[in-house]
């Protein structure tokens, strides 16, 4: 029913979206990453709007999205109704219900693909991008074992200058960690590694002609 709904969202909605975003994409390599992902993974990227979510629909429009949504998402009736059917993967920031990552480990099992955007919230306007990440997405990947998707997009919708997302190549975590650390000091310093990665793609984004 999922997959059916978001086939629907993205057949109709795609003239709109091209409208809004224009989104043009890069590759960090194109012969290891592309928006045809295989099997299970994660997907880990920056945040700039609400609208990234909609952007990497289509981005990755061959495959359903399965990503973590704040709380505050859900509390408008139509937009929450819409988020479920889609698929979205409630998160309650507010509490210590860690529900959501049990259900993501699900969809990976399944061979789903799950989105997380490791700030954890929008950054404010004098805040230096990326936010410290959350280790959710490390957790997740390190739990798991399925590869992580860093990808990174400049925010720049309904502009007149088009979209830019540049997706980078496929991380195994466990090559990140350090087997001599503790649990939270791998986590953080996984976190802070895919966070350096992100760093790198918007790099070598800002190349790209």
């Amino acid at each position: 029913m999922i997959a059916l709904f978001n086939l629907f969202v993205k057949l109709t909605g795609w003239p709109v979206q091209y409208l809004c975003f224009r989104t043009k994409v890069y590759y960090a390599d194109r012969k290891k990453s592309g928006r045809m992902i295989k099997g299970p993974a994660i997907i880990v990227s920056n945040h700039t709007s609400v609208f990234d979510y909609a952007v990497y629909l289509f981005v990755f429009w061959s495959r359903t999205l399965r990503f973590q949504m704040a709380e505050v998402l859900f509390r408008k009736k139509l937009l929450g109704l819409f988020l479920r059917m889609m698929g979205g993967i409630f998160v309650d920031r507010s509490s210590f219900d860690f529900g959501f990552i049990s259900k993501s480990e699900n969809i990976l099992k399944k061979g789903g693909i799950v989105g997380i955007f490791p700030e954890s919230r929008l950054p404010l306007p004098d805040e230096e991008r990326p936010l410290e990440f959350k280790p959710s997405a490390a957790f997740l990947a390190l739990s798991s074992g399925v590869p992580v998707i860093p990808v990174y997009t400049n925010g720049s919708y309904f502009k007149r200058k088009r979209a830019r997302v540049i997706i980078g190549t496929p991380v195994n975590v466990c090559d990140l960690s350090d087997p001599s650390l503790g649990e939270k000091e791998n986590l953080r310093r996984v976190s802070e590694k895919l966070r350096e990665i992100i760093i790198g793609l918007e790099k070598s984004l800002d190349e790209q002609k």
